[in-house]
């Protein structure tokens, strides 16, 4: 079944239809949010941290103490960060461009969410994504992924040889 995900053409095409399906989710959220004068988080964190009380919370403690403690008082730095994210993962996902990182990205993003009570599409979201990351590379095959990869690679692997070069005549 691994095989089956990470090399097969046919689910590579599958695949690309979940990337580029994701990727309009997250640029239209983003977009919205841009759109629509900016987003204000403070309100939704503060829900959020209510929604940690009770007898059956949707809002785990310990995440809302990280919400109450770091994410509240810095509101302004994760409106920034979910709005220009959404749509920044929406892009590259739907270019196929760095693709496995954006989706890692995009998980967060909704496994954040999802911690702080708002169920919506994230838990649909982050099945696709599961496929997409599972797949590795043949995700992003009908890409810019597949193109941009073997350049780094070879980047990586110029700069790795050079400096075992330098260390074997320094030796």
């Amino acid at each position: 079944m691994l095989d089956l995900l990470r090399n097969n053409k046919v689910v590579a095409g599958i695949l690309a239809i979940f990337r580029i399906y994701l990727g309009y989710q997250f640029i239209h959220a983003g977009y919205e949010k841009i759109t629509s004068g900016g987003l204000d988080a403070s309100g939704f964190l503060q829900g959020a941290i209510a929604n940690s009380t009770g007898d059956h919370p949707a809002v785990q403690g310990w995440w809302a103490t990280f919400l109450e403690h770091i994410a509240l008082p810095n509101a302004d730095l994760f409106s920034f960060m979910v709005q220009w994210g959404e749509v920044l993962v929406g892009i590259a996902l739907i270019l196929g461009l760095f693709t496995s990182f954006a989706t890692l990205m995009g998980m967060v993003m909704n496994f954040a969410f999802l911690f702080s009570g708002t169920v919506s599409t994230n838990g649909q979201m982050i099945l696709l994504a599961i496929f997409v990351i599972v797949a590795g590379a043949n995700a992003g095959k009908f890409g810019l992924d597949r193109y941009a990869m073997p350049y780094i690679k070879k980047q990586w692997n110029n700069r790795r040889n050079n400096k075992q070069k330098k260390e074997t005549a320094i030796a």
